[in-house]
Order: structure tokens, then C-alpha cells, then sequence
């Protein structure tokens, strides 16, 4: 618990208070924002902006988790190893497209094809690791199948032997990863937009895992009521740590990428951050409950698929005036961050009924 806590306020005072540096420098060196010429018109007056501010939240949530766990002296878990490796190694793609565009001075870095191929890169080695290296308890970070709320209560792999655990696995954990990450990616459009969304995310798996932590199955006595309650997740509280200082880190950075914010992001930050939200579904073993608990993400990316499906149909034609939503109502004359708060209530609302049916399913059993 003190790991937690000092780690958090050690993410939070460097994203707060070191942003500033790094705005400084990423102007110097030329790390401008490009804007595409048929986004709305009013992004126009944000190029040069420093990007690539999700280098500043990486280094942040690295920094509280291996500072906390060294003034401790509690070695690292595996599990939180893992979900930073995803987190670094996705924001180490989006840092290769970010640069891209900074360097071809327009807003297409990265081949869609490329920065898919990293995606899967990062994914698949994540994903064969998750399901690798039990623990004394014979636990692997991630349940060896497709969950919900529990270890495979969905399907399990484990019956078709270990190469089909490594295989299935695989390809579900990089459809959840890739997914993910794209659609965090989406969400980045707005200052503050996915800063502020992605908080309410990671503060629902905040609750998530540390319930969990406080229902495990190795920590409860095995004549205790609620026993059969109980939760087989792997360093659950070490779960609860990552996800307290990747929200403690968007915290201090959103104060400089409010509007009208200082610095983005990027793909830097947005992969990153998907790749963590992703990471701490399997772990939790709740990726069943990820398009709820991250609905805004959803939303978001279904309106891209749904304008490109529409355009292609009907020749021309568009549902929105442009997508992601969030345009759509830029363009409609909303003010900036109208669209942002409504579309952080909506992340809020999404984010707190997942965590609640989680819950409800402890209550139910």
C-alpha cells in the first residue's frame, strides 16, 4: 500500500512539475504539432504546439513504479513489468509515427500497415510472456483464456495443451491490445480529451484490482465466508499501483494539456495508454467488461467505422459532419471544451457502471 501511495505522488509530481522542461525542449528542437488541412479549421491556430508529451507520462509512471519499489525495497512484480514493457513498447511505435510526421511536416506518419505491424509486434511478445512463468501459486499473469470477470469464465485454452494457450491467447490479447490502443489513439483529438477520459479509466481498474487484491484467493482464510468470492489474479496489488500512478501521471499532465493546452500527447501517449488499459484488463482477467468500462473509446471508434462504412455505401455521403464525434460537434459550433467535459462525464458514466457490474458480480455469487 505505501508503494501505491508514494508512487502515485511521485508519478503526479513529476508529470506536474517537469512537463514545463520538456515543453521547452520539445519546442526547441522543432517537436511541433502538424494539423491536417481537412480537420476543422479551428486546430489551425495549434500548429507548432509541442507533441509528443506522452514521453513525459511514460517517464513519469516508470519513475514512481521503480523510485517507490527501490525506497521500499520490494523488488518489482512480473505482472507490473509487463503491462510497463506494453506501455513503453506501444509508445515506442507511436514515438516512430509522431516522429514521422514531425519530420515530413505532415499528418501521416507511419504506414497504417507499419504501425499495425508494431502494434502486433509489441502484442504477440506481451501476450506469450502473459501466459508464461507461473508463480508459486502455479498463477500466470494472465488467465490462459477469455474472461470476463474471472480467470476464463469465458473460454479456456488450457484444454487443448499449452501450445494452443500460447497460439489462442496470443491472438486475443493482440486484438484487445491493437484495438485498444487505435482507439485511445481516436480519442486524442481535443485538448485534454483523452488525458481526462483515460484517468476515469485507469481509476476504475484502480478499484477493480485492488477489490481484487482485497478478495484474493491467497490472502483469504479458506474458511472465511466469502472464500468462493475470491479472486485468482496474480499481484493484484501491483495492478492497483500501475493503474494508480498512470492516473496520478495524466493528472499533472493534464494541467498543461487542458485547453488551451501547452503540449499533446501524441501517438506517443495515446498507444501507451492504450496499451496500459489493455494490459490491466487481461490481468484483472475483466477484458469482457473493457468496452464498457472504456465506452467513450468505443463510441468514438465506432463513429470513424461508421462514416467510412456509410462514405463507401453510399458514394460519397457522411453521417457526420467528420469523425472522430468529437468533430462531428466541433464543427457544429460547440466550444472545445463543452465537447471535452460532456464527452469526460460520458467517460465517467461508462467507466463507473463498468466497475459497478464488476462489483455486482462479487455480490451476486
Amino acid at each position: 500500500m505505501r508503494i501505491l501511495l508514494l508512487g502515485s505522488a511521485l508519478s503526479l509530481a513529476f508529470s506536474l512539475f517537469l512537463t514545463p522542461l520538456f515543453i521547452r525542449l520539445f519546442a526547441k528542437i522543432g517537436w511541433g504539432q502538424f494539423i491536417r488541412q481537412d480537420g476543422p479549421k479551428t486546430h489551425f491556430v495549434k500548429r507548432g504546439t509541442p507533441t509528443m508529451g506522452g514521453i513525459v507520462i511514460l517517464l513519469a509512471i516508470v519513475f514512481g513504479y521503480f523510485t517507490s519499489h527501490l525506497i521500499e525495497g520490494v523488488p518489482p512484480s512480473y505482472s507490473a513489468m509487463l503491462v510497463l514493457g506494453l506501455m513503453v513498447g506501444l509508445g515506442f511505435v507511436g514515438f516512430l509515427d509522431d516522429y514521422s510526421k514531425i519530420r515530413q511536416q505532415q499528418s501521416l506518419g507511419l504506414s497504417p500497415r507499419g504501425k499495425v505491424i508494431g502494434q502486433i509486434v509489441v502484442a504477440v511478445t506481451f501476450a506469450v510472456l502473459a501466459v508464461s512463468f507461473p508463480d508459486s501459486d502455479g498463477q500466470t499473469p494472465a488467465a490462459p483464456g477469455i474472461s470476463l470477470v474471472r480467470g476464463a469464465d469465458i473460454m479456456s485454452f488450457a484444454q487443448w495443451g499449452q501450445v494452443a494457450v500460447l497460439i489462442g491467447f496470443a491472438v486475443w490479447a493482440t486484438l484487445i491490445i491493437v484495438g485498444t490502443s487505435n482507439a485511445v489513439n481516436l480519442t486524442d483529438g481535443l485538448d485534454g480529451l483523452a488525458s481526462g477520459s483515460t484517468i476515469l479509466v485507469f481509476v476504475a481498474y484502480v478499484m477493480i484490482t485492488f477489490w481484487q487484491f482485497n478478495q484474493s484467493c491467497f490472502r483469504v482464510i479458506p474458511d472465511q465466508e466469502n472464500f468462493y468470492k475470491c479472486y485468482e489474479v496474480r499481484d493484484s496489488l501491483e495492478l492497483t499501483a500501475v493503474a494508480a500512478m498512470a492516473s496520478a501521471s495524466l493528472i499533472g499532465f493534464l494541467w498543461w494539456n487542458t485547453s488551451p493546452a501547452k503540449i499533446f500527447m501524441g501517438d506517443t501517449g495515446s498507444l501507451g495508454l492504450g496499451g496500459g488499459v489493455a494490459g490491466l484488463a487481461l490481468f484483472s482477467r475483466t477484458e469482457g467488461l473493457l468496452p464498457l468500462v472504456g465506452g467513450l473509446f468505443v463510441i468514438l471508434t465506432g463513429s470513424v467505422i461508421l462514416q467510412r462504412l456509410y462514405f463507401k455505401a453510399t458514394k460519397g455521403k457522411r453521417i457526420f459532419y467528420s469523425s472522430p464525434l468529437h468533430h462531428h460537434y466541433e464543427i457544429k459550433g460547440w466550444a472545445e471544451v463543452t465537447i471535452v467535459v460532456r464527452f469526460w462525464l460520458v467517460a465517467g458514466l461508462f467507466a463507473a457502471v463498468g466497475a459497478g457490474l464488476f462489483y455486482l458480480e462479487w455480490l451476486s455469487r
